[in-house]
């Protein structure tokens, strides 16, 4: 049975709600020792999954090394003192007990060991490398370590405790669905799931997870909609008779050169630039327009992929089929200037994004 919801991630961006700067500064030293912790955290429990895994491997133990991964209640052979998965929670939480909530710990804990699963054949077989993480990695936490999240008129801002730390959210000028998903769940219309809180570049991040139902259109599954991705036309759709161009190649290619070129020019000249706090400084405008360029992309993806899914919600096509997907990215890949200017891959999986948000099924040919 299909699910009829379906989970949205947003990124806010959050403050320490506190009155003065010394007690801003130990909240925020705080986040900052959750989150190194984190991240070993995980590190450690892929590294013990991955041992786990590979046990039987080790042929050059001896012959009465016992290695079924079980409990040694339930089996004979077992080694295992309780359950795997509880192995590399009770691992990590000894060795970083009373530095961080528990709460993180179990989040991580279920997280890595799905999807540790989910990749221990590719792992087994040599074509997958071992997940690592950084030290700026978002750490997980539930609904629990959160007060109940609220409006607050006077500093304008969504409030909340996040395990006894006030937060304050910092919208800006939001002109997207955030303020109202946030009002949703402060009403009790919506349910908020496990999220992440993530701290870089000298502020604080949080990676809001939010389940909601999915849209109800009157879509005909038998109506399909034919789609084709090109560098002449970014999307061009046919339902029956009714054909349809989103978008063109200059339209796209103008503003995006445009900024390859502006980024040309800051590289020749990043050689004249102070330097000071060396190759960060030298190279800050190159920096300001390589996230210029990846900002307009999006954008862009964003508003094609969005134009079409209007399109076969308006003619009621209940599926969608990507044609030829496969010989134009083979295409693509052999075209340096195609490769470099058109992103195939990003525009799809943003297709099939907004397709399952409004109930309909994708077919890439």
């Amino acid at each position: 049975m299909k699910k009829n919801t379906i989970k949205l991630t947003r990124k806010i961006q959050v403050v320490i709600d506190l009155p003065t700067m010394e007690e801003r500064k130990e909240a925020i030293g705080k986040l900052y020792a959750w989150q190194d912790r984190a991240y070993r955290t995980a590190n450690i429990m892929v590294s013990h999954l991955y041992v786990q895994e590979m046990l039987k491997e080790f042929f050059y133990l001896s012959e009465g090394i016992q290695y079924k991964l079980a409990r040694e209640q339930k089996d004979e052979a077992g080694i295992l003192q309780t359950s795997r998965m509880n192995t590399i929670y009770q691992v990590t939480s000894k060795r970083f007990k009373g530095e961080m909530p528990t709460n993180i710990i179990s989040c991580l804990k279920a997280s890595l060991y799905s999807t540790f699963k989910k990749n221990q054949e590719a792992y087994w077989r040599g074509e997958c490398a071992l997940m690592s993480f950084k030290k700026d990695m978002p750490f997980p936490f539930t609904t629990e370590g959160m007060s109940k999240l609220e409006y607050d008129a006077d500093k304008k801002a969504f409030c909340f405790r996040l395990f006894k730390i006030p937060l304050k959210t910092y919208l800006g000028r939001d002109h997207s669905d955030k303020w109202r998903l946030l009002q949703r769940v402060s009403q009790g219309e919506l349910k908020l799931c496990t999220s992440h809180l993530q701290l870089k570049d000298g502020k604080t991040f949080w990676l809001a997870v939010f389940e909601l139902e999915k849209e109800t259109h009157h879509l005909n599954p038998g109506v399909i909609a034919e789609v084709s991705l090109s560098l002449e036309y970014p999307i061009v759709v046919k339902v029956g008779k009714n054909r349809h161009q989103i978008g063109n190649k200059e339209e796209f290619l103008h503003r995006r050169l445009a900024i390859q070129a502006a980024r040309k020019r800051a590289q020749v000249g990043a050689t004249y630039n102070k330097s000071g706090k060396g190759k960060k400084r030298k190279l800050k405008a190159v920096e300001r327009f390589r996230q210029q360029e990846k900002n307009y992309i999006l954008q862009r993806l964003h508003v094609y992929s969005r134009r079409l899914i209007d399109f076969c919600i308006q003619h009621q096509a209940g599926t969608l089929m990507l044609m030829n997907q496969e010989d134009k990215i083979g295409i693509a890949k052999e075209e340096g200037f195609v490769l470099r200017n058109w992103s195939y891959c990003e525009l799809i999986s943003k297709i099939q994004y907004k397709a399952k948000k409004v109930g309909i099924e994708v077919i890439v040919g």
